[in-house]
């Protein structure tokens, strides 16, 4: 089981090197989060949703996602209020405390069964803990860290991150916060984000040993690979090119919502040759951008009423004038519309909101939640493309307008405006398909008579193996396989 001292040091990201080192190894290998808090979300082949990471690590491993690897999703909602997603499913929204004093116990079973029922099919289990299993005030209710490795009987590696300073105190500080029995179950140590020389850091290696005990396994080098985030914390820390005068050919801006969610649709573009990422969050940021984009979001009304209260409705309706394209998907999608009905409250707000009127769209919002992976073509261009849907709310078209893509299940999905310059979709991952996103850049430079990229590019597959095994071989070159795997060993005695 791999534990942070706290949040994003990266446990995520050694998980799933570990899936592609063990699979890689030849074991047969899943990951498994009891709980999972994110807004980024990973839909299964049958339609289960689960978090994010838990998705990536599955296909690290090499094997399909199942909603065992994450049998408890909450996404946050509201104030002290999230959706609480069991087994893939929309189970009901609840408030924190409800949720810590009655739920937790419920689910309980669900978590067990989930993990023994990967543990009779595979020959190791990738547990990933959240937060910090020091979290003295939250330990009683937790069963996410440490309360998973006793069940399990697994043995935990603890992880800390150098990068953000007090690394030595993080991790002696956390191993002074857990019990006796607690402290018995970390069995390594692994410091990660590390930039400098490692001969300055040997004496303080030696001495967290003395310590506490406990080896260090290895010490991870920061690494820049493209793997999707988890959550919107990771969001605040990505590294963003920064456009400088003439630096960039294509300007791209996403505003950031705050309840923004699935917010790694964007990450094509920061791969994409001469192209400029910008993340917004005032009116005052927008500039003049070659395309705007509108992401998805886990409350549509309250967000939009968010980007109207700060002026961004008539700012997006001066920049589509002047020429900006925009881009909407699943919650901005359904803001580019007309009208937005909720009458039955299934967004909280229980109102009837005028859109953005760029499409002619309505969404009404209904209590069943779409979560499927599809397949289809772009109607406009022939391309065919894949992703997920995600979404309360059912949107039909007002007007005669084109759909965006005609789906392999015989539906038509999200709108394309006459003059081609507004499209919104229902699908998560569309910029994933690597052909349409360099079409859609080719579209942007050709406006400002740049000279055209190739058209050859990796598909999206491609690339995620090509990162997999990077940080496979990163991860194994950093850590002490023999020592991890001796673990494994006499923790299966």
């Amino acid at each position: 089981m791999i534990q942070g001292t706290s949040s994003d040091v990266g446990k995520s990201v050694i998980c799933t090197a570990l899936c592609r080192i063990f699979s890689n190894d030849g074991y047969r290998v899943a990951p498994f989060k009891s709980q999972n808090m994110a807004l980024n979300s990973y839909i299964t082949s049958d339609g289960g949703e689960i978090g994010r990471a838990q998705g990536v690590q599955a296909e690290a491993a090499r094997i399909k996602a199942t909603t065992d690897m994450n049998p408890i999703l909450l996404k946050p909602k509201q104030e002290m209020v999230s959706e609480v997603v069991v087994h893939g499913k929309h189970y009901l929204d609840m408030d924190a405390k409800t949720y810590r004093n009655d739920f937790v116990e419920q689910v309980m079973p669900i978590v067990r069964e989930s993990v023994e029922r990967l543990q009779k099919s595979y020959d190791i289990i990738v547990l990933e803990g959240a937060g910090s299993p020091a979290e003295i005030n939250l330990k009683k209710r937790d069963i996410a860290n440490m309360r998973m490795a006793h069940l399990t009987d697994a043995a935990v590696i603890l992880v800390a991150d150098i990068d953000r300073g007090g690394v030595f105190a993080s991790i002696v500080g956390t191993l002074a916060l857990l019990d006796e029995e607690e402290r018995k179950r970390v069995k390594g140590l692994l410091i990660n984000k590390f930039r400098g020389m490692k001969e300055l850091l040997d004496d303080g290696l030696t001495w967290v040993e003395e310590e506490t005990g406990i080896p260090v396994l290895g010490v991870i080098p920061y690494i820049d690979v493209h793997i999707e985030a988890e959550d919107s914390l990771a969001l605040s820390s990505l590294k963003l090119k920064k456009p400088k005068q003439g630096e960039f050919a294509v300007d791209v801006a996403m505003i950031r919502l705050p309840r923004i969610s699935n917010f790694t649709d964007i990450d094509p573009f920061f791969e994409e040759p001469e192209v400029g990422v910008r993340i917004i969050s005032k009116v005052e940021e927008l500039g003049a951008p070659d395309l705007l984009i509108i992401p998805g979001t886990k409350n549509t009304m309250d967000d939009l009423a968010w980007l109207k209260e700060r002026g961004f409705d008539t700012a997006i309706q001066i920049l589509h004038a002047r020429g900006t394209k925009i881009f909407g998907i699943c919650g901005g999608y359904q803001m580019l519309g007309e009208i937005l009905i909720d009458e039955d409250g299934i967004e909280g707000s229980g109102s009837t909101e005028g859109g953005l009127q760029l499409l002619p769209i309505q969404t009404i919002f209904t209590p069943n939640k779409k979560t499927v992976q599809v397949k289809g073509k772009i109607t406009a261009l022939e391309l065919e493309v894949e992703g997920y849907e995600i979404h309360l709310g059912r949107t039909t078209r007002t007007d005669n307008v084109n759909p965006f893509l005609q789906l392999e299940d015989g539906r038509v999905d999200g709108a394309i405006s006459e003059d081609g310059q507004v499209i919104g979709t229902y699908l998560h991952g569309i910029f994933h398909n690597r052909h349409y996103t360099r079409t859609l850049v080719n579209e942007l430079r050709g406006k400002k008579n740049l000279p055209l990229l190739p058209s050859n590019v990796k598909s999206d597959l491609q690339m995620r193996e090509e990162a997999y095994e990077l940080l496979a071989s990163h991860v194994r070159e950093h850590i002490d396989m023999d020592k991890l795997y001796n673990i494994l060993l006499q923790t299966g005695q």
